[in-house]
């Protein structure tokens, strides 16, 4: 499988056939799992190629065994499925609740607009790719796994990059 993840890198389209023939079944069964729904599972596998053709370039043999790395495109395609058909409970807007008055008193506003500016400082002073996976981890709602595939590092590095960023904020935003 490296041979064949090695020659698709390079835009062999022939290889993409034989990696196909080698583990569409077992990428086919974790995607039907996830998602529940043959038709579904067929798409998401789909996509899953279509990742590898792109993708493939960037596989390192020394972090992951080929077919675990496959097996995780394939679980993270059929998760993201399932998270975008997920139905979201609705309700007429007559039947919400009344709105209270939300603004704060002047001096808790003024409170939160310290700390806040205070927790940009703090931002700022964190290495740049810290900073910037804790800011989309939390303004874009992404999720470590999706942060590590755009960032193309991976899994661990990200959670590193994270959990020490935030490490730091704390300290930071707690010296006061």
């Amino acid at each position: 499988m490296f041979d064949a993840l090695d020659r698709i890198g390079a835009g062999d389209r022939d290889a993409l056939s034989d990696l196909y023939r080698m583990t569409s079944a077992k990428l086919f069964g974790i995607c039907l799992r996830i998602c529940g729904e043959r038709s579904a599972a067929e798409d998401v596998l789909h996509d899953v190629y279509a990742t590898v053709w792109t993708r493939a370039g960037g596989f390192e043999p020394g972090t992951a065994s080929p077919m675990a790395w496959l097996a995780t495109i394939a679980r993270n395609r059929a998760i993201d499925w399932v998270r975008a058909r997920r139905k979201r409970p609705t309700r007429p807007i007559e039947d919400a609740a009344a709105i209270a008055d939300g603004a704060p008193d002047p001096s808790v506003a003024l409170e939160r607009s310290e700390a806040a500016q205070r927790l940009h400082e703090c931002l700022e002073g964190l290495d740049d790719r810290q900073r910037d996976a804790i800011r989309t981890a939390f303004f874009d709602g992404m999720t470590y796994a999706e942060l590590a595939d755009a960032r193309g590092v991976p899994l661990g590095t990200m959670k590193s990059w994270v959990r020490r960023g935030l490490s730091q904020l704390r300290g930071c935003v707690g010296d006061d």
